[in-house]
């Protein structure tokens, strides 16, 4: 059985709602310390309201897209307020459906800024020794079934998380040495606010999942009982690809 202590400290990003929001509440759950970030702050006090221990969840109020470059150091910030960092939980992020030719730049950006750049940056932050508590420390990021389906309509979406899978195994790669685990979950369609296009549940031999299969893989890959594993893609979605 995982189990966590309060002085295990995650961070979750997009905690506010859907797989973010239940990851906070999960670990909050098993005995953890969880600092829960989202942009809206009403979603994230009603989060704190269903948690099980709440003198043990944080919330802070934060646009990951605001100052990207800033993002280390904001993670620092919140060491120095909280304790070094067990773990990072980055479950923030956008989707775009939009055809090549009706592709905007700026779009793009917003979409790359919040699933590409903001998690890498938090990953920098994360990784600086200084931070984290080293050997028994894990990073999980949330990529999509996206990067391997290639649906139309995804080039922007399916780039991002295809560039964060890619970039999120070379960060393993060199924090091999600093005992920091990192890995990352490719869900299909989960029924969040994000599931989109109901129609497409029928590709789902078991329906679309629900926010704790997600939950659940994230929270095991957080924990000790994955300690060996690390560099790592899980595709989540009930054998469809």
């Amino acid at each position: 059985m995982i189990s966590f202590n309060k002085e295990q400290i995650f961070i979750v990003t997009g905690a506010s709602s859907g797989i973010g929001e239940g990851v906070a509440l999960l670990l909050n759950e098993l005995g953890a310390t969880v600092v829960g970030i989202a942009r809206n702050e009403k979603r994230l006090n009603e989060m704190k309201t269903k948690c099980k221990y709440p003198e043990n969840m944080h919330i802070e109020i934060k646009d990951l897209a605001e100052d990207i470059e800033g993002l280390p150091n904001y993670i620092k910030e919140l060491k120095n307020k909280y304790g070094k960092f067990t773990g990072l939980a980055y479950c923030a992020g956008i989707c775009q459906v939009n055809p090549l030719q009706t592709l905007n730049y700026n779009e793009m950006k917003t979409l790359f800024d919040i699933d590409y750049f903001a998690p890498i940056f938090m990953a920098k932050g994360f990784g600086d020794r200084r931070n984290n508590i080293g050997y028994g420390a894990s990073m999980v990021f949330i990529s999509s079934q996206a990067t391997s389906i290639l649906d139309g309509g995804m080039v922007t979406y399916a780039g991002a998380k295809a560039a964060l899978s890619a970039s999120a195994r070379v960060i393993a790669s060199e924090l091999l040495y600093s005992k920091v685990r990192v890995n990352c979950i490719s869900p299909g369609n989960i029924d969040t606010s994000m599931s989109g296009n109901r129609e497409l549940e029928k590709l789902y031999a078991f329906g679309f999942g629900k926010v704790e299969d997600a939950a659940n893989l994230i929270i095991f890959l957080l924990s000790d009982k994955a300690k060996w594993i690390t560099k790592q893609d899980y595709i989540l979605d009930c054998g469809h690809v």
